[in-house]
């Protein structure tokens, strides 16, 4: 592991994989509930439960991915196996999910459902928890992990504006939404393949000492996760940030759809809101340096915040023009909310390599995601409870209460927790300097550990 900078060619080898990663995270959040309410012909409630498990079982998995990651040996490191073998059954899992299965029962529906997002996360989990353990390992530089970071996510969010963007016009683009979804599955499964693969083939992993492996039980690994501070306190933030953003995601196109009885202006406004962040993403570099990245991370969140409630205040009443606005007020937000938590959390790995000598960079990313889809799973499945006891009817004109649902779900629900992340993260402790004094004090233990060896 060095502290020199990194090329631009390992930055955009490491960075492309995430294309994939967030064009699969965007289109899972915005479209599988109104995929499998409105085109599958799932129940609100049904559908809620089983993304609710499907994301409970991945969170689950999650953690397990790091500790077997962190334990791998071979030529290819301990993150790169992951990454080749897992890429294909990611694509194939993908368009499985959105291949309309076409069974009327109920019960059935909702079995098929669980399993199908089950394998899918699963084979996500493989690719995606190795491919963040890489960020701590390529460099240890303060500021290049924020830089390394802000390529990944520059990638991402052109991930994300595809995860929005296409799939409508696919959808639209055959003869009815079943066999659109599928052709939609298809082409994101073939994308996410092709990332992940790119990835593989640009990145090498830096060579580990024996004495950095870790050999605790996965009990005792998992104990220590919550022993850091900095990172619980980051984790905490983190799931409430991601909680927010499902709530968002999950019920724009119902807000677009039942609110202006526009469906297909999702589409733009997701591209406003996203285009936007990817603009700001660069931009979040030099504020953090400035500022920190904690503070350049509550500035992001409280952006989204204010703009969730003057949506939900004002958005009907004021017409589609003003949500646009409103979309690009919120993308600045969302472009300082990219990288901060990314780039903090190899800190707080960091922090616990040098207090402990072990390096366990999958267990904490896998605890890190762990937390994060238990997060969607709780917002998502409460989106799909919420509809259900509104009234919620898939293509029909919706009653006060249905629309007073999806108005709360975009609007004040969202930017309470967003403030909740805030709060939580006035608490987080390591910034630039503590983080230099912390690597001085480690890198005079590695000098006096060399010396008693002559």
């Amino acid at each position: 592991m060095s502290s020199a900078k990194l090329s631009i060619r390992q930055k955009l080898g490491f960075g492309v994989c995430d294309l994939g990663g967030n064009l699969f995270f965007t289109a899972m959040g915005f479209w599988t509930l109104n995929y499998l309410t409105d085109t599958v012909a799932l129940s609100a409630a049904a559908a809620g439960f089983a993304i609710m498990v499907g994301k409970f079982w991945d969170a689950v998995t999650d953690p397990m991915m790091g500790y077997i990651s962190d334990r791998t040996k071979s030529r290819m490191g301990r993150r790169r196996p992951y990454i080749l073998f897992g890429s294909i059954p990611l694509g194939i899992a993908m368009w499985y999910f959105f291949t309309n299965p076409h069974i009327d029962s109920q019960l059935s529906l909702t079995v098929w459902a669980v399993i199908a997002l089950c394998a899918l996360n699963t084979a996500y989990t493989i690719v995606n928890i190795p491919y963040s353990a890489l960020t701590p390992e390529l460099t240890q530089d303060y500021h290049e992990r924020t830089t390394l970071n802000s390529f990944r996510f520059g990638f991402a969010v052109v991930g994300t504006i595809l995860g929005a963007a296409i799939v409508l016009p696919i959808v639209n683009a055959f003869p009815d939404k079943s066999s659109g979804y599928s052709a939609a599955g298809l082409v994101m499964g073939v994308v996410m393949v092709v990332t992940a693969l790119i990835t593989f083939f640009s990145v090498r992993e830096p060579a580990h000492n024996q004495g950095e492996i870790p050999n605790e039980g996965i009990i005792k690994t998992y104990a220590a996760v919550f022993r850091n501070k900095p990172y619980t306190i980051l984790i905490a933030t983190y799931a409430m940030n991601i909680i927010a953003i499902n709530f968002l995601q999950g019920i724009l196109v119902y807000y677009f759809k039942y609110v202006f009885n526009a469906e297909s202006q999702t589409t733009v406004a997701m591209v406003i809101l996203l285009v936007v962040a990817m603009l700001c993403i660069p931009l979040s570099v030099p504020i953090s340096k400035r500022i920190g990245k904690r503070l350049t991370y509550q500035i992001g969140l409280g952006i989204i915040a204010v703009g969730c409630f003057i949506i939900w205040i004002a958005g009907d009443r004021l017409g589609l023009g003003f949500v646009y606005a409103m979309m690009v007020f919120a993308g600045t937000g969302f472009g300082l909310t990219y990288v901060a938590p990314w780039a903090m959390v190899p800190d707080t790995i960091e922090w616990d390599a040098v207090h402990t000598g072990n390096r366990k960079e999958g267990i904490y990313y896998g605890m890190w995601t762990f937390f994060s889809k238990c997060g969607q799973a709780l917002s998502i499945g409460v989106s799909g409870l919420v509809l259900s006891f509104s009234g919620y009817i898939a293509d029909a004109v919706q009653s006060k209460s249905s629309l007073t649902a999806i108005k709360l779900l975009i609007g004040p629900v969202p930017a309470l927790v967003f403030v909740c992340g805030i709060l939580i993260l006035s608490k987080y402790p390591i910034t630039e300097k503590v983080y230099t004094e912390m690597m001085k004090k480690k890198n005079q233990t590695v000098a006096l550990s060399k010396l008693g060896k002559f």
